[in-house]
């Protein structure tokens, strides 16, 4: 018969084998970061490859360094309609119902679809929606949106800032424009229209420096921009912001404006020429055109190198923002992994991102408690490593050249071929 003492001694042992059996299985489990990537449809195809190409690096690079806490990483990748509320909820929920540990997505269009998907499973959600909706999102319920993080800054940036360079451009002698008119083609989405609302108070706000020449309405997809080109033309205003983003429409923008342009005007292009089919489908065209982007890959010594590695890895033209994006998402999401120990309690990942200090290929990442978004260089510090700078180019010799904000100037600026 089995004494107690025996019977005691092998159930422990069986306990104990089991939980050793249990944590090395644990540990070979990968940790599984759900990416949402509009595959059809027809805007976001682009953007969204160049995230998962950014994932994927990172991944690799990680993997190749033994993982986070000796996990492996791994994607769980589904399709996205980015343009309805049921496609992103679709997406989201097939993410969160597949056991991912967090999910990074480059943007929706529609963000209350996914962050609350997100928020009922309580998963980590890092994305580049670069929206106010988001943010006052989660300033309404910062406890529902615990979890939820908006990597980069809002898009009203993307006009003060505006404002903010071409002032700055005038003051260094580089430019003279010929008058202060600012001539606004805006697209009807609403982020396009916050875009557009945000740069019309900062020429208000200018004190005269800048005026409205006019404001003139698009609707995607933009069939003809001839009409459009005869109303700046019209207008004759020193300075025009195309306020789309759609790559291919930019690109037959520039073909159409270079022959018949406003002779003088500076052009800016709304962040769109970041894609890469905007090079290609421009063809020479968008030389000398200039844009931005709040959220994009800096050309200093992390961010050459990277542009290396990525190019060598995915050949071609290389897409400026949401390629470095992708790329910072992981690393932001592996040391949080790492502090937190264990990728399936949220709570504590979700504490150890709120405390994140990471300096990424598209600048530093901090988070404002206020609305667990991103910080703005030159727009909202004085620091440069103490945001993600906003980015200004403009398209030299086909390639495209940082030329604002210093201390990431990679080329001065160049008068485009229509200008005197």
């Amino acid at each position: 018969m089995m004494t107690q003492s025996r019977r005691t001694f092998l159930l422990s042992t069986v306990a104990a084998a089991t939980l050793a059996f249990s944590q090395v299985a644990f540990a070979q489990d990968p940790i599984l970061i759900g990416v949402p990537s509009a595959q059809s449809g027809p805007v976001g195809i682009a953007d969204h490859q160049d995230w998962l190409n950014g994932v994927s690096l990172a991944i690799e690079e990680i993997n190749g360094a033994g993982g986070v806490n000796g996990r492996m990483l791994d994607t769980k990748v589904v399709d996205i309609d980015i343009l309805s509320p049921e496609g992103t909820i679709a997406a989201f929920q097939n993410l969160t119902e597949s056991g991912v540990h967090a999910i990074a997505s480059a943007f929706v269009l529609i963000p209350q679809p996914a962050m609350d998907t997100a928020a009922a499973a309580g998963v980590p959600y890092v994305h580049g929606n670069t929206q106010t909706a988001s943010l006052d999102l989660f300033k309404s319920d910062p406890e529902k949106y615990r979890n939820i993080f908006q990597l980069d800054v809002a898009e009203t940036w993307y006009g003060s800032g505006f404002i903010k360079f071409i002032s700055d451009l005038k003051q260094s002698g580089k430019w003279t424009p010929k008058n202060n008119k600012v001539h606004i083609v805006q697209e009807q989405i609403a982020y396009t229209q916050v875009i557009s609302k945000a740069t019309q108070e900062a020429i208000a706000a200018s004190g005269g420096e800048w005026e409205i020449g006019a404001i003139t309405d698009i609707q995607f997809p933009v069939q003809d921009w001839s009409p459009i080109i005869a109303a700046l033309k019209a207008t004759d205003a020193g300075v025009i912001m195309i306020d789309h983003w759609v790559a291919a429409e930019l690109a037959a923008f520039t073909q159409t404006y270079v022959g018949d342009p406003v002779e003088d005007a500076l052009v800016y292009l709304q962040y769109g020429p970041s894609q890469p089919e905007f090079l290609d489908l421009a063809a020479g065209a968008g030389e000398g055109f200039v844009w931005g982007t709040v959220y994009g890959v800096y050309a200093d010594e992390k961010g050459s190198a990277f542009r290396e590695t990525y190019k060598a890895k995915y050949p071609g033209t290389m897409g400026v923002v949401y390629t470095g994006g992708g790329y910072d998402a992981v690393y932001v999401l592996a040391e949080a992994w790492k502090k937190a120990g264990d990728p399936s309690d949220f709570n504590a990942v979700g504490d150890a991102i709120r405390a994140t200090s990471f300096r990424g290929v598209n600048g530093a990442y901090t988070f404002l408690p206020e609305t667990q978004s991103g910080v703005s260089y030159p727009n909202m510090t004085d620091d440069p490593e103490a945001g993600q700078a906003h980015l200004f180019f403009q398209v030299q010799n086909g390639e495209h050249k940082i030329i604002a904000p210093a201390p990431f100037i990679e080329a001065e600026f160049q008068k485009a071929p229509w200008m005197n």
